[in-house]
């Protein structure tokens, strides 16, 4: 055993590497090669900056059992657990099944976790992607708010995590959603001094977040617009966070401070936001404009 992966077996994959917004993601058809018993090291090793190909996350092409869906779309973090959404990834997955022929259909219905995406790429090569519905239940996010104060702000709920330097102050005030993936979003007035690696990793901890959770820090610059910082479960900080900038956007509106649609600008790039609110009790799909970039293509070797 070497770096805790078996060495007796050899076997070659072909992959091309994405990214959407600097966040970054290798690719691997499991249409037309066996991705079947790949361990959870082996997910590591690839995702590895310095020993493998280097990613925030893998995502995987498979054929979908869905009757309404053409593929399904599976990712895992570059700790090499697997996770139920990621929408910059959702956005690179459509442009490669696209630039790869695998399908000509556009928009594509995928499969994920909890439900069936519509992706769909734009004449200027931007990807919008509906990304389904907010999830507020805390049953469904999961979210545990036993023991930690709360106060109304507009239409959102927000907790105090005691997370801070002082941990009986609460001094980090969230909201809480999911978007097929749990997020905790804090407003900061600088995100770029924001205490992202320092309290990201103790959000992401937290009990309160029984599958653990993702951190973003927003900044509101005006009505339409904020910057937004995300540590990100199982991967750290990212240079952006397709989820995390939806569950930013529906908070802040919810908090009454932004009006759809919404620039999110990420240390990797622009994305756009809108969000229509509620209907009738429940609430609309939040939907998601940005890019999807080929970086480059190869085959790797498992050791």
């Amino acid at each position: 055993m070497k770096d805790g992966l078996n060495t007796n077996s050899k076997r070659t994959l072909r992959f091309t590497k994405m990214h959407g917004a600097g966040n970054d993601f290798i690719v691997l058809n499991g249409i037309d090669q066996d991705l079947s018993a790949i361990s959870k090291d082996e997910w590591r090793w690839l995702a590895h900056r310095q020993f493998g190909i280097g990613a925030d996350q893998i995502l995987l092409v498979e054929k979908s059992s869905h009757s309404d869906a053409d593929f399904r779309y599976r990712i895992f973090n570059s700790d090499g657990g697997e996770v139920e959404q990621c929408g910059n990834g959702s956005r690179c997955f459509v442009r490669y099944v696209l630039d790869k022929k695998i399908s000509t259909k556009n928009p594509l219905r995928v499969e994920v976790a909890h439900t069936v995406l519509s992706l769909e790429s734009q004449p200027d090569g931007q990807v919008k992607v509906d990304m389904g519905a907010p999830i507020f239940e805390h049953d469904r996010i999961p979210f545990v708010a036993t023991n930690l104060a709360s106060k109304i702000e507009f239409h959102e709920t927000l907790y105090a995590l005691p997370i801070g330097s002082n941990p009986g102050a609460h001094e980090d005030w969230v909201g809480v959603l999911s978007m097929g993936n749990p997020h905790a979003v804090q407003v900061v007035a600088d995100v770029d001094s924001a205490p992202v690696t320092q309290e990201g990793p103790r959000i992401e901890q937290h009990t309160a977040f029984p599958k653990r959770v993702n951190a973003g820090y927003m900044q509101i610059l005006n009505r339409h617009a904020i910057k937004l910082r995300v540590f990100e479960r199982g991967a750290g900080e990212t240079l952006a966070c397709g989820t995390g900038a939806c569950a930013a956007v529906v908070s802040g509106i919810r908090r009454g401070l932004l009006d759809s649609p919404v620039s999110v600008q990420t240390r990797g790039g622009q994305l756009t936001i809108a969000w229509a609110g509620m209907r009738n009790g429940s609430p609309e799909s939040v939907i998601m404009t940005g890019p999807a970039t080929t970086v480059f293509e190869g085959e790797v070797t498992l050791p």
